[in-house]
């Protein structure tokens, strides 16, 4: 039987051609990555709700310089939670940098598939306060159809008449992940040429915030937003609810090169695994997390040492930070100490289904660009994470390969590898 790697070799190539996001460190690629490069804060007071009743009263909020009408007309922005709106508007921004031109008799050769954790939060509270308010006569019509998880995938492919693989992954904090893995799989085995892939989300609302806040997962402080998000760091006391969403445009190689694509890198091993431990807390020995990683790493064929950065799901929590750091050294060992680990997340905070998504996207971008975003507000050292997190200030080094992890409730943990491209000789 042939090995993993001589089967590899007979699977398709995928790269990445288009990126797109909106987050709450800008509306736009470009803003989003200078940010996190410069280490700055995308948290602050929540603004879309009195949240002064809350024992957290911060969030990481898209700014109000976003604005759904530069992409959606204005009568279809009310038919759409959030969630989808950002999808949409990544999506264009991520098929307008991959200079992507979709054949309508080729389109069952393109898809969509995103990630979403929780779905229309926001669309669920307001029909629900009318219901109990008025009656059912007046809960929308439109409740349900703005509120499944799966209709942001289906609004881009109906903008793009994308007829090929259009699905939903929702598996809590690792969806966005997961989309791109399986998306990533879709194209290497040959079921569609294009995928655009990431996740999106928006549930800074009082039943979003409220729920977290009654599993006392979120920071609570409140006076220092800036200072809350604090992964791998002694002081960490939860994570900060974030929104937005993130966007790849996925291709088979030989289309991008043909058509001369501009490559930001090529996505070469995806792995998937459940802790099979806890609703929410991650398994102690780190054994799903690890072998998820390693799972991964087997995909694409890669040593450890080969491995030069690790976007780390790093949410700020006591457990993940701890457990997370325990499966990069079961996985890689002495190597483990020479990796660059960071969490955008300490500037962002935890985009939930999108935050797979957002981080693939900084996680192409070092790679391409050969810069390590930090981990903002790494200040005192934990005797369980030690690892070299990046603290405060990016770094620019090589990065032939990164790795970016995303665990979720459930035990669902993903993994995807990305490698730096270089054009054959």
């Amino acid at each position: 039987m042939a090995n993993s790697n001589e089967h590899n070799r007979t699977l398709r190539r995928v790269v990445i051609t288009g990126l797109g996001a909106v987050t709450p460190l800008g509306t736009d690629v470009p803003t989003s990555w200078q940010a996190a490069l410069r280490g700055d804060n995308g948290i602050g007071g929540i603004q879309c709700f009195d949240a002064s009743a809350f024992p957290c009263r911060i969030a990481g909020e898209v700014k109000e310089d976003f604005q759904p009408l530069d992409y959606i007309d204005k009568k279809e922005v009310k038919r759409m939670d959030r969630f989808v709106q950002f999808a949409l508007a990544s999506a264009d921004m991520a098929v307008a940098d991959a200079e992507m031109r979709f054949a309508p008799d080729e389109s069952q050769r393109y898809g969509c598939l995103l990630g979403v954790g929780l779905g229309g939060m926001a669309t669920f509270e307001r029909n629900h306060e009318s219901l109990l308010r008025t009656g059912p006569q007046r809960v929308s019509p439109f409740f349900i159809p703005m509120l499944i998880g799966n209709m942001a995938a289906g609004h881009v492919c109906m903008r793009y008449g994308l007829r090929g693989p259009n699905s939903c992954v929702s598996t809590a904090c690792a969806a966005g992940t997961h989309a791109i893995g399986d998306s990533f799989k879709i194209i290497q085995r040959g079921d569609a040429d294009v995928m655009l892939s990431g996740g999106c989300e928006s549930v800074v609302t009082p039943l979003g915030v409220g729920g977290f806040c009654a599993m006392r997962a979120l920071s609570t402080r409140n006076d220092e937003p800036d200072r809350a998000s604090r992964p791998f760091d002694e002081q960490r006391d939860g994570f900060v609810l974030g929104e937005g969403a993130g966007i790849l445009v996925l291709e088979e190689l030989e289309r991008a090169r043909q058509r001369g694509a501009a490559i930001y890198a090529e996505v070469v091993g995806y792995g998937m695994s459940a802790d099979a431990y806890h609703m929410t807390q991650p398994d102690p020995e780190a054994k799903g997390v690890a072998i998820c990683m390693q799972r991964a790493l087997d995909d694409a064929g890669l040593r450890t040492d080969e491995v030069a950065y690790v976007n780390a799901h790093g949410t700020s929590t006591p457990y993940n930070d701890k457990y997370e750091t325990l499966a990069i050294k079961k996985v890689f060992g002495d190597h483990a100490y020479r990796l660059a680990v960071s969490s955008t997340k300490s500037m962002t905070g935890h985009l939930l289904g999108a935050a797979g998504g957002v981080e693939g996207v900084f996680t192409a971008l070092a790679v391409r660009h050969g810069v390590v975003p930090p981990t903002r507000n790494w200040e005192h050292l934990d005797a369980d994470c030690d690892l070299d997190y990046v603290p405060n200030e990016a770094r620019r080094m090589p990065v032939r390969v990164a790795m970016s992890n995303s665990l979720g409730f459930g035990g669902t943990n993903a993994c995807v590898v990305f490698k730096q491209y270089t054009e054959p000789i």
